[in-house]
């Protein structure tokens, strides 16, 4: 466990209150974390797939297949498949989960967001929600300030989609305007694709900068950066940085969905993680669809999605390195104070059964929370 701190956990009147160096020579049997953070999945659309007529396609598709169903979305399917996504997190070792919820044109609360609300009074959780509508429609006029005004009273973010909508800019900026206005976070989904054209994240940058906007800013997916390279992406690299944007890779579902030409795909469509981190990004790791018309398989674990994009990013060891992107990172990302180990109540910790980071990413055994296996020292 060359990546991680070892040792014997100290705790006084149930935090942890530091670490000694253990006298046992053996492999350690149990690692500590704080307890994990997902910055990015839709409860409302998770476990359709085996109802949908087809699965398979674009984006494009996805999102046809899926608004298909929306007939199904009653009031106790909404919360059996909503319950069933909340327990996979917190059986995952989740805390803090942010989560999207499609969002009518209209601008009122869809049914899905009342019964998340609901439904959260059962589970050991804290969940962000988040609306979800295309830029578009959030740049008619008083649509976003309705929309934030709404999310303001239920402790939401501000959310929604960018693409190569004709006016992206402007509602953009009635989503900055309109968080500032309500003390909200704002959340996008932005250039999910490998079309040429797609300036979402730049356009959110600039006006990040412009505006002077303090809110945490997250975005999501980033597909289209890999489209740029040179010295056009060194000056976006740098704009995001100096923005304080925060880059949520969501692999599971690019993998699935980009790079669609009828054969093999020969584009991942993850965003450039690498170049984002070395230009002093903060980047993140979400799970995004589950079980859905975006993405056929999968769970609800952090831990999972951090493993595949190991492989599909070239996420090299040490992988220590890597567990911010779901844990302390993905925190700030939320607009909430990090967890660190040391310190920490114990509620806030994840005990989890691996000797080494390439085992805890291997795993699928549920952690706990560790105050049933240590001693308290001292009052």
């Amino acid at each position: 466990m060359g990546d991680c701190l070892q040792g014997d956990l100290i705790v006084r009147g149930g935090r942890v209150a530091g670490l000694r160096p253990t006298a046992d020579v053996a492999a350690p049997r149990h690692m500590i974390l704080p307890a994990l953070t997902e910055v990015h999945v839709h409860l409302d659309k998770c476990h359709t797939a085996d109802r949908l007529p087809a699965v398979g396609g674009d984006l494009r598709a996805a999102i046809d297949a899926q608004a298909r169903d929306h007939v199904n979305w009653t009031t106790d399917d909404l919360r059996s498949r909503m319950m069933r996504g909340l327990r996979e997190l917190a059986a995952a070792g989740c805390g803090l989960v942010r989560s999207h919820i499609d969002w009518p044109d209209d601008g009122s609360a869809p049914l899905a967001w009342s019964i998340l609300k609901e439904a959260l009074a059962e589970m050991p959780l804290r969940v962000q929600q988040s609306p979800l509508l295309g830029v578009d429609k959030l740049a008619r006029s008083g649509l976003a300030q309705t929309i934030a005004e709404q999310v303001s009273g239920s402790g939401g973010v501000l959310g929604g989609f960018v693409h190569l909508h004709r006016d992206r800019e402007a509602g953009i900026r009635a989503m900055f305007a309109a968080a500032e206005r309500f003390g909200l976070a704002l959340d996008f989904h932005v250039d999910e694709g490998l079309e040429n054209g797609l300036d979402g994240l730049v356009l959110i940058a600039r006006i990040a900068l412009e505006t002077g906007f303090q809110g945490p800013i997250l975005c999501g997916h980033a597909c289209s950066l890999m489209n740029r390279d040179g010295a056009e992406l060194a000056r976006a690299l740098e704009l995001i940085a100096k923005a304080g944007l925060f880059v949520a890779a969501l692999p599971t579902t690019n993998l699935y969905l980009q790079g669609r030409g009828g054969g093999t795909p020969d584009r991942r469509g993850i965003t450039r993680l690498h170049e984002l981190r070395n230009a002093g990004v903060r980047c993140l790791i979400g799970t995004d669809n589950v079980r859905d018309a975006f993405c056929p398989i999968g769970r609800h674990d952090p831990r999972a999605s951090l493993a595949l994009a190991v492989m599909a990013a070239h996420l090299d060891p040490p992988l220590g390195d890597r567990l911010p992107m779901i844990t302390t990172d993905a925190a700030l990302a939320l607009g909430c104070d990090p967890v660190h180990v040391d310190g920490a109540a114990l509620a806030d910790l994840r005990l989890f059964e691996a000797t080494s980071t390439d085992d805890l990413l291997a795993g699928v055994q549920a952690p706990q929370v560790p105050d049933a296996y240590v001693q308290n020292v001292g009052p």
